[in-house]
Formats: structure tokens, sequence, C-alpha cells
């Protein structure tokens, strides 16, 4: 599948281009404090996933296929050689293109998610509001936030998921998401990228916090650097952008 995306192809650099790699709800926006940064010295990719934005629906997802569009969508574009920067699901879209095309992959960063198959389910309530307004035939924004608010109370998180929520529909895959939430938990561990990888954690965050994630990590990612962006949650990029550009701008520059 080709996917849906922003390009911004910078003719003065010789840099290698950056893809960013949302993670679930997301869409292309939700790394623009990060891509625009780099649009300044690099081409960037910012990408729609499947199920995700304006990028295709399809009643299968994995990782397999999620790494594959990505990959197809970079020989549409003729991209060669690419660093990858991926958040959460995105991680791990990004860590499974490293085994899947690994010598197109220059720099691989990965935001607050580990290489492990997680047993915590963090979204019931938010599929649970997601189904509520895609079964209540609603138009407006405000008609939604009503539906969600018993959900959710994060009011955070409900303006998050409403970036993907346009003409009284969910512009992603609602059914899809929920039948394979389990595979997005999901990681079959691969086989050692031996080049350095930098994985960024939020110390408020239990992603890249236990010992077996991290003993999951080093194996796959033996030359990685693992830095902690102090305070940050899950959504590191958004809490601490100053600090999380400074670490890629250091890891890719």
């Amino acid at each position: 599948m080709i996917l849906h995306y922003d390009f911004q192809q910078n003719t003065d650099s010789i840099k290698t281009p950056i893809v960013f790699i949302h993670g679930l709800f997301g869409s292309l926006s939700n790394l623009g404090m990060l891509a625009r940064a780099f649009a300044k010295t690099h081409s960037v990719l910012q990408l729609d996933v499947r199920n995700h934005g304006k990028s295709g629906h399809s009643p299968e997802m994995n990782y397999q296929l999620m790494a594959q569009d990505v990959v197809e969508t970079l020989d549409h574009l003729g991209l060669q050689h690419v660093s990858l920067v991926g958040h959460s699901m995105g991680g791990k879209i990004a860590m499974r293109i490293a085994d899947l095309a690994p010598e197109r992959i220059e720099h691989l960063a990965v935001l607050d998610v580990a290489p492990y198959a997680y047993q915590q389910n963090h979204h019931d309530q938010i599929f649970k509001a997601l189904l509520a307004v895609e079964q209540a035939d609603i138009q407006t924004r405000q008609q939604a936030i009503d539906i969600m608010k018993p959900f959710i109370s994060e009011d955070m998180v409900i303006q998050f998921l409403l970036k993907s929520f346009s003409k009284g529909k969910w512009l992603f895959n609602v059914s899809a998401l929920y039948a394979h939430y389990p595979d997005i938990l999901s990681w079959q561990e691969q086989a050692p990228w031996n080049k350095p990888a930098l994985f960024l954690r939020g110390t408020a965050s239990p992603y890249i916090a236990k010992t077996e994630y991290l003993d999951a990590l080093m194996r796959q990612f033996p030359q990685a650097e693992i830095q902690d962006i102090s305070g940050a949650g899950h959504w590191l990029h958004a809490e601490k952008t100053t600090e999380v550009l400074a670490q890629l701008q250091g890891y890719l520059a």
C-alpha cells in the first residue's frame, strides 16, 4: 500500500532524508513539531500509516504489513536511503523496517516504546469512546466531545483524537484498529540490528521502564543508546519538544 504522505524536499541538503512515523490513533501531523525543525536541514517525509489519516483502509493490520507499506511508499518516492523516527506504534513500525530493509536505514530513532509484546490494554476507554461516536451519527466536534467525555477524562486526549475527526466521521478505521489491537500490542522478536540506534523514553512513562523491556531492546538493538527525557510521559515529543529535538539533532546530525 502506498501511504498518504507529506514530503518536504530540501533541495539544498545532501543529508539523508528523515521519515516520521506516528503512533496509534494519530496522523502525519503528530510529529510535525519535529519534522518542521528538521526541514531546515533535511528532506522530511511524514506518513499516515494504514487505517489512519488519509491512507487506505484495510481489514488486515500487523507490523510486517505496516513496514512493507512504508517501504513501498519510499520506492514510490525514489528514496533509497532514509533515517527513521517513530513514536509508539510508529516506533515499532520503524524497528520492523530496520529488519525488513536494513540496508536502506541510516539512523533509527524510537520514541518511548520497546520491541516487546506488551500485555496491558491502555486504550479500552478510548475504543469505547470512538465506537460510541461512530454509532451516534453526529456531525459536529462538540457533539463528539459530549459523547467521549464519560469515557475519557483527559481533555488533551480528546483533542488529540479529534484531529482525526472530519465531517462527522473518524478518519481512522476504528473497526480494524479494534480487531487488530492485540497485533498492535504484540511483537515478534527479530534479528539484531547492528547499527547505533537512539531510544528516547519519558521518565514518567511505563513503556521502557521494566527490566524485561530493556532486555528485549538490547537483544535486538545491541548498539542502542537509551536517553531519558526527564518529567515526560508517553507523549514526550509534545511535552518536552526542546529536549527531544536536542537528542534527535545530536543523533541525526
